[in-house]
């Protein structure tokens, strides 16, 4: 790819710290969740990325290793879910002493075919190095997710 072509037409790899702060990352986070785009949210991590569910969440292992496992992952998940979100109401983000790690928490609003509508509170902490997330631990209240999920 050529030096003069858009920034997001590059690969992750080709996008530097400059580009994106943990603030941006996680903006382009939660609109790739709004669009439930497996191939917005994988390219946002590192080719060696780690994203953990800590919590046992229904349809999630307990991680994903490399950017890969988290764009087939997603896209299953997203894919099989009957689910349309339509906010992500992002209720605080923590800045932390170290300038990669952001806290972030948030309830996604949705609903599910018929009407009935959901919110799923979570939180996520997120280090991004050289632009790109290296590290995810996603605490989604699972009792919530089986919820939404009927």
């Amino acid at each position: 790819m050529s030096e003069d072509q858009p920034n997001d037409l590059k690969p992750p790899a080709a996008r530097t710290a400059g580009v994106r702060t943990a603030r941006e990352v996680l903006a382009r986070y939660y609109q790739a969740m709004l669009d439930k785009s497996a191939d917005d949210l994988a390219d946002l991590y590192a080719e060696d990325a780690v994203h953990e569910f800590p919590f046992v969440s229904p349809g999630f292992p307990p991680r994903f290793e490399g950017r890969a496992a988290v764009r087939a992952g997603y896209r299953a998940a997203w894919g099989a879910s009957p689910v349309q979100v339509t906010e992500v109401r992002r209720t605080a983000a923590h800045e932390t002493v170290d300038p990669e790690v952001i806290v972030a928490e948030h309830v996604v609003v949705g609903t599910l075919p018929g009407g009935a509508a959901f919110e799923v509170p979570g939180l996520l902490v997120l280090r991004v190095s050289g632009g790109l997330l290296t590290r995810v631990r996603d605490y989604m209240d699972s009792a919530a997710v089986a919820g939404a999920r009927g």
